[in-house]
């Protein structure tokens, strides 16, 4: 799968003053590489007050994988949230993302996706991080996340009858993938994943290839600007989730809105809608039981 034009939206021409590039340099260690300079204005820090969180190390039958997760310290288990990260890799957004779950009483936990095939967070450009995520299978994806699954069971702090999934970006064309995969989802979440793309042999299927397989109703989340992602394929997944019975599902399309809307840490941010995407998704995950 070539994600070329939808890496292209991400990154706006923007003018960088010095005083903002030092501050994004220094804020942006945790960062992806090739998404220097940050916002440093806008990034979102959820502490560990309250939370047991860390690093991972997930088993799968080829081999231990890394993650991190995060749980609130006190009682539990926790309703379950798989975060699946951007193409950029689970850096500091993501582990961020799944702190945020973590205080708002779930356990969280992102594994890494693409690290049998590289390490994208240190990929110095675009071009690299391509390199590595092309070579990616779906089906590896899925057995990792199924892996992840049954590491937050075994942990005793993961109810992992009550399980939601959201991603960003390649992450989220993987929410709308892996719900199809496993029947046992309760509630997904997708922001902004590609919808219709060519397929290779390694990612054979789209999300509309796989909504006849999807049993639940779906609340994604999509910008009307985004460069990498037409409006018209939005309306097709809309038209194919009717058709296929999932017409409760509900895809949102955000008026004016990039790609990347909800990654705080990049020029593509829009505060508003990050928010009300958030409040919209957690209580869609309560109204589907996960929480």
């Amino acid at each position: 799968m070539d994600d070329s034009n939808d890496i292209k939206s991400l990154f706006p021409k923007t003018h960088v003053s010095r005083r903002g590039f030092v501050a994004a340099t220094t804020v942006g260690a945790g960062f992806a590489l090739a998404v220097q300079p940050i916002q440093a204005q806008t990034v979102i820090t959820t502490d560990t007050a309250g939370l047991t969180s860390g690093d991972a190390k997930i088993p799968t039958p080829t081999g231990d994988i890394y993650g991190y997760y995060a749980h609130p310290t006190a009682g539990g288990p926790f309703a379950t949230v798989v975060v699946i990260q951007e193409i950029f890799g689970v850096h500091e957004h993501i582990k961020d993302v799944v702190r945020r779950f973590a205080k708002a009483g779930y356990f969280a936990v992102a594994p890494d996706l693409h690290g049998r095939q590289g390490d994208t967070t240190k990929a110095p450009d675009i071009q690299a991080i391509l390199a590595i995520v092309n070579r990616v299978p779906d089906a590896q994806v899925y057995a990792d996340i199924d892996a992840a699954v049954a590491w937050a069971k075994a942990t005793g702090k993961g109810d992992t009858n009550r399980l939601g999934v959201t991603g960003f970006c390649w992450g989220g064309r993987m929410s709308w993938m892996y719900t199809a995969h496993n029947p046992n989802v309760k509630a997904a979440s997708p922001f902004y994943g590609p919808l219709i793309r060519p397929a290779t042999e390694l990612q054979p299927k789209n999300p509309i290839d796989v909504a006849a397989q999807i049993k639940i109703p779906v609340l994604a989340f999509y910008g009307a600007a985004d460069q990498g992602i037409p409006n018209d394929t939005v309306e097709k997944m809309r038209a194919e989730l009717k058709a296929k019975g999932v017409a409760s599902s509900e895809i949102i399309l955000y008026p004016d809105t990039p790609h990347g809307f909800h990654a705080d840490y990049r020029p593509s941010y829009r505060a508003d809608k990050a928010k009300e995407a958030w409040e919209k998704m957690i209580a869609y995950f309560k109204s589907r039981g996960v929480a």
